[in-house]
């Protein structure tokens, strides 16, 4: 006959596993059973007070009670994800507005949007190549705070439109407003990074979901 050593336990596979060190049900079960054993044992000259015992019960239930609020934030957790990949699918397909200075161009003519924090008197915006050459300007005078868009001629530009960018100077009485350069582009895909949702674009980029400024 074949003992198991004092203190083991046999184990039998059934094809599933429960992890006993974070189920709370059977944390809460070895606490019992360890306070009977010491209720059973303890001296009977000093026997354990009401206030020992009533201590240890608040600290098995405090740490059941954040066990089973870690596994409650865990399912939380797996069902946003799966409502973010919902919402990322449904993207597909549409034009959205994202942080960026690339322009946009069709039959020589280039559009871009930003948005300002506040009114400018004055609204000036640049045409530019990588390398920060000025290839034109278009003045758009004052302007309320807000989402605006601007259009450039582009049919005497002879480079490569597809590498351009533009960048904005607002002024007010009050010193420069916050002008945020937007880009205009299509969902073609989505994906997660760190739990974050993200879309890429049309145009190649990926940008996280929490920074797109519009939906068209």
């Amino acid at each position: 006959m074949i003992l198991n050593p004092i203190g083991s336990t046999a184990t039998v596979n059934s094809g599933t596993s429960t992890n006993a060190s974070t189920d709370p049900a059977a944390m809460q079960d070895r606490f019992l059973k360890l306070l009977v054993a010491q209720l059973n044992n303890q001296d009977p000259m000093n026997p354990l007070d009401n206030a020992q015992m009533t201590t240890q019960m608040a600290q098995i239930n405090t740490v059941t009670g954040i066990q089973t609020l870690n596994l409650s934030m865990q399912t939380m957790a797996e069902q946003f994800t799966t409502m973010q990949t919902l919402q990322g699918i449904s993207m597909i397909g549409r034009s959205v507005f994202a942080e960026g200075s690339r322009m946009s161009f069709a039959d020589d003519v280039g559009t871009g949007t930003f948005e300002l924090a506040g009114a400018a008197t004055n609204v000036k915006v640049e045409v530019v190549t990588p390398g920060g050459v000025v290839v034109g300007t278009v003045d758009m005078g004052a302007q309320e705070q807000g989402r605006r868009s601007f259009e450039w001629d582009a049919s005497k530009y002879s480079g490569n439109t597809g590498d351009l960018r533009f960048r904005v100077t607002a002024t007010s009485g009050e010193g420069e407003v916050k002008a945020t350069p937007l880009m205009q582009s299509k969902v073609t895909a989505t994906g997660s990074n760190a739990g974050a949702l993200t879309l890429t674009l049309e145009n190649g980029d990926t940008v996280n979901y929490a920074n797109i400024r519009g939906v068209l």
